[in-house]
């Protein structure tokens, strides 16, 4: 399912306009987004959680000269399904 299949669905089931689902969907995922830039975790209760984990640096292997490079640590992104999502 991409975006635009997920605010149908949204709009079929609440009743509201494609128009104001989107501008529903966009505000939530701009709030998670935001959650996440500050380094705090989200749950959605019966969903998952969303939270923010630290990558350490690591030693890599470039494929096509086969050298080792750097890889530094970085901030990803995690999502938790909760038990009851599937």
């Amino acid at each position: 399912m991409n975006k635009t299949e997920l605010i149908n669905a949204v709009a079929a089931k609440t009743g509201m306009t494609k128009v104001a689902s989107r501008k529903a969907l966009d505000a939530t995922l701009e709030a998670l987004a935001a959650d996440l830039k500050a380094g705090h975790n989200t749950t959605l209760i019966g969903f998952g959680t969303f939270s923010v984990v630290k990558r350490p640096a690591r030693t890599g292997i470039n494929p096509r000269t086969k050298k080792a490079i750097k890889i530094p640590a970085k901030k990803v992104a995690k999502f938790k399904p909760s038990k009851n999502l599937l």
